[in-house]
């Protein structure tokens, strides 16, 4: 494992497990949030981000989260390792909300976020989470069964699965 993507919908917990696992394996964090929003929520304009990919994942090792499906395939073929977390709307939406009501992030920049990108209501966000699944998850499941031959795939189900799973990492390594 030197080369880690972590993929699935908002709210299901890939930054927090990315950092868990970079720490783990020592293996540098690349959180593609930070790198693709600007300041204010403004987009990265296209061929910026793909030229940005393509110098992040040229990296010799990394644990890297977030979806952006535009980018995917390169991600794909570069990573040796692949996390899909596939929980229900409704857990990755009920965390979205807590995260943005009771959590500390409230107005405030998370570690995983861009400068200028504060943590607050987003129905438009709180929408693609809702159809996360329904949009993406077919296609996901398609592009990792293909993936199967040549690549580790994971798909992590609920919260004892993502701890099981990180446990027996650390004890593999030790």
């Amino acid at each position: 494992m030197k080369r880690i993507l972590i993929i699935g919908s908002g709210g299901a917990g890939k930054s927090t497990f990315s950092k868990q696992l970079s720490k783990i394996l020592d293996l540098p964090i690349i959180h593609l949030d930070v790198h693709f929003w600007l300041p204010g929520w403004e987009m990265t304009e296209s061929k910026k981000w793909h030229n940005k990919v393509d110098e992040l994942i040229s990296q010799d090792s990394w644990v890297m989260d977030g979806n952006f499906n535009s980018t995917l395939d390169k991600r794909f073929k570069r990573a040796d390792t692949i996390f899909y977390f596939d929980f229900s709307r409704a857990r990755c939406l009920y965390n979205a909300f807590k995260r943005m009501i009771l959590g500390r992030y409230f107005l405030k920049k998370r570690s995983d976020m861009a400068e200028g990108c504060r943590e607050k209501f987003d129905l438009e966000f709180y929408k693609w989470i809702w159809n996360f699944n329904k949009n993406h998850r077919e296609e996901y499941y398609k592009m990792l069964d293909d993936l199967k031959e040549e690549k580790k795939v994971y798909i992590i189900r609920s919260y004892k699965e993502k701890i099981r799973v990180l446990e027996k990492i650390e004890n593999d390594i030790q």
